[in-house]
């Protein structure tokens, strides 16, 4: 029987009194995709950050080509042939292409930069992954996010990495850019390479990888041939019972028009757009990467500069022009970059949750911070978040806690208007049953939702209506019944009929 390119035996890591890693064994062969799955907090990331060297089992051992593996730091293990690419890339996005290729791993030749042999390097990394042309000298950071991805991949081949871990690669790229990223993991695993994919949509999965492990609470509960198991089998290892809806429905009855958009053009995109959101209505906004799409909510809500047009919110206008009058006039905004505009990560869920809208707890200049936590405590609650104490770093909680505590923020704020951009992207199965379900409590509470999204099951099973732009503009926006997968995709590419 063949020898495993890596394996990881009996890993086990705690910090203090927390067992993220129960005794976990994971199994990768050369030329196989293994798919790691487990929803957020299940100890996927702690697992590869033992095999990255980041940081040490407490117990356990691995071996790498048939040899013991025990990386003492990140550059051990690049080293020796494991590579990550992160979901949050990991590039200096001031230096060039090249430099960044053969980061830490630069070609000297008496303590001086071989340039020639850098570029040379780079060159045949980028040639591997087809993309030859790509220009060596520009800054990476000045590159489309598809193309950073692909420089941070085609560092992985420079280190000649034997082992490359994708962490949720998906997230950040459109259809076109997710194609052509399987296709380059299809080329690494043709050459031999083994790789190991974290993903939270398990139709990736399915169409990617070979065998999978499913870890759950930090204990391995379900491993095998993605061709033997189906996806509800999958599903009930990771959250450990069964998921009645993935899309829950809650009944809303739709109400008068609330906010109305007309002619709204922005700086680039978006371009004369008109739309109406009723109360108690869920409207969905489809189309490719660079549409419009995040640009039109951005520019309703005032963060993105607006060349003409109008937003209205019952029926009083000049909402769009900063993001503190769309805050008093009722509109709020949960942004897609969670990390670095959508939440402050480093402070704590409170002061989050009540930084838009702090009256209430506010009393001859004095911020009351008892009363504040009770108020803070109450929104956790509707919201169904799972957190220690209001005082707990929004760091600290799970990407799908993170969402709750973001949309909670509108909900205190006492926002009816709430314009969601990608609001599940990056968490997992049942924090996004829990988001769709309060999306519509929201709805059948009067609010007016827009939901950006580039997952179309969502916005198909989720939405009452569904607009989508392409190039800028408004294209359509009929009922979701009314719409199928392949027709929102022929409306964003900017077909007429499906051929």
């Amino acid at each position: 029987m063949e020898t495993p390119l890596l394996t990881m035996n009996g890993v086990t890591k705690r910090f203090g009194a927390t067992l993220a890693l129960d005794d976990v064994s994971l199994s990768v062969r050369h030329g196989r995709v293994h798919a790691l799955i487990g929803e957020n907090g299940a100890g996927k990331s702690t697992l590869m950050k033992v095999l990255a060297g980041v940081h040490p089992p407490d117990c356990g051992h691995m071996t790498l080509g048939g040899t013991p593996y025990a990386p003492s730091g990140p550059a051990a293990a690049l080293s020796a042939g494991v590579a990550m690419i992160h979901q949050e890339l990991n590039l200096a996005p001031h230096l060039s292409v090249a430099a960044n290729i053969v980061l830490g791993q630069e070609p000297r030749k008496l303590g001086l930069l071989r340039r020639s042999q850098q570029d040379a390097t780079a060159r045949r990394a980028l040639a591997r992954l087809s993309q030859p042309d790509l220009p060596l000298k520009v800054p990476v950071g000045s590159l489309p996010i598809a193309m950073q991805q692909l420089v941070e991949i085609a560092r992985a081949i420079a280190s000649d990495a034997r082992v490359v871990v994708f962490d949720e690669p998906t997230s950040v790229l459109g259809d076109d850019d997710t194609e052509h990223l399987f296709a380059v993991i299809r080329d690494l695993r043709a050459a031999g390479i083994g790789v190991v994919y974290i993903s939270h949509f398990l139709e990736e999965v399915q169409q990617l990888a070979d065998d999978y492990t499913v870890l759950r609470d930090g204990r391995v509960v379900g491993t095998g041939l993605i061709a033997d198991s189906s996806l509800d089998a999958i599903v009930r290892a990771m959250v450990g019972r069964e998921i009645d809806e993935f899309f829950p429905h809650v009944a809303h009855q739709i109400g008068e028009p609330l906010l109305n958009i007309r002619g709204l053009t922005g700086i680039d995109t978006p371009s004369d757009v008109d739309l109406d959101v009723h109360r108690g209505e869920i409207v969905g906004i489809a189309g490719l990467v660079g549409a419009g799409r995040t640009e039109l909510v951005r520019c309703v809500y005032g963060l993105d500069r607006v060349r003409r047009g109008e937003v209205t919110v019952a029926r009083i206008g000049n909402v769009g022009q900063s993001p503190r009058r769309s805050i008093r006039r009722g509109v709020g905004f949960v942004s897609e970059d969670r990390k670095d505009e959508g939440l402050a990560v480093d402070l704590s869920i409170a002061d989050n949750l009540t930084m838009s809208r702090l009256s209430p707890y506010r009393r001859y200049g004095w911020l009351n911070l008892a009363s504040r936590d009770r108020g803070v405590v109450r929104w956790l609650d509707r919201v169904g978040c799972k957190y220690q104490h209001p005082g707990q770093p929004v760091a600290e909680l799970s990407g799908g806690n993170q969402q709750k505590v973001a949309i909670g923020r509108l909900l205190h704020q006492d926002a009816d208007v709430l314009l969601l951009d990608e609001p599940t992207r990056g968490i997992d199965i049942s924090a996004k049953a829990e988001i769709y379900r309060l999306v519509g409590q929201l709805a059948a509470a009067g609010k007016a939702i827009v939901i950006v999204s580039s997952y179309l099951p969502e916005l198909l099973n989720v939405c009452d209506r569904i607009g989508v732009m392409c190039r800028g503009r408004l294209r359509e926006v009929r009922p979701s019944v009314d719409w199928s997968e392949e027709e929102i995709m022929h409306s964003a590419t900017g077909q007429e009929q499906p051929r």
